[in-house]
């Protein structure tokens, strides 16, 4: 996910991303456990995914409360 397309979302459309994300990685972590992720560097990917809209997450959260 590119943080161009991240930025474009509102605070509860990136809530919602950082969930789906969440769950992804939970999936991908499930399918290493039972040796069936052929792809290890995915779940990398989607750490730093969920790192980065958090980060954006947060930016946004703070820049509302500072308008306020």
């Amino acid at each position: 996910m590119k943080t161009t397309e991240l930025r474009q979302k509102d605070v509860a459309g990136l809530q919602i991303e950082v969930k789906a994300l969440q769950k992804a990685h939970f999936g991908l972590r499930m399918q290493k456990a039972t040796q069936q992720l052929n792809n290890t560097a995915t779940l990398r990917s989607t750490r730093r995914d969920i790192a980065r809209a958090k980060t954006i997450l947060v930016e946004k959260q703070s820049a509302e409360k500072s308008a306020k």
